[in-house]
C-alpha cells in the first residue's frame, strides 16, 4: 500500500463554488477544484503525495491514517440538557427509544444530504 492510500480522499460537488472540490478530512482542507470529478480526484492524489514528500523531507511523522479506521459503532454526544429533553420527548412521541430515534434522525439527515449532492 502506498502512503497516499492511507488517507480518505473526498471529492464532492460544491453548490457554493459551482464545481467539484477535493479534500482530505482531518488533514488537508479543500485544496483543489474543477468541473471534472475524476480530474479533481487525480489532482487531490498528487497533492497528498506532495504533502507526504514534504513531511518526509522535514522528518515529520505523517498524520494518522484515515482510510483504514475501524469504527466501534458507538460515540457519545453531549447535547446539553434542553436538547436532551427535547430529543427524549420526540422519541417518546414516536414510541421509540432515544437511541433508535437519534439513529433514525441522523440516518435520514445523512441520506438526504447525500441525495442532494449526487
Amino acid at each position: 500500500m502506498k502512503d497516499r492510500d492511507r488517507y480518505l480522499k473526498i471529492v464532492e460537488w460544491s453548490d457554493e463554488n459551482d464545481c467539484y472540490v477535493g479534500s482530505v478530512p482531518g488533514w488537508i482542507g479543500k485544496c483543489c477544484h474543477g468541473d471534472d470529478e475524476e480530474q479533481v480526484y487525480r489532482r487531490l492524489c498528487r497533492i497528498v503525495e506532495e504533502w507526504i514528500e514534504v513531511y518526509k523531507n522535514d522528518r515529520r511523522p505523517l498524520p494518522p491514517s484515515t482510510s483504514d479506521k475501524n469504527y466501534s459503532g458507538k460515540f457519545q454526544l453531549r447535547p446539553g440538557s434542553e436538547l436532551h429533553k427535547a430529543l427524549v420527548i420526540k422519541a417518546l412521541q414516536t414510541g421509540d427509544s432515544l437511541n433508535n430515534y437519534c439513529i433514525r434522525v441522523l440516518r435520514k439527515s445523512v441520506t438526504s444530504r447525500e441525495k442532494t449532492r449526487g
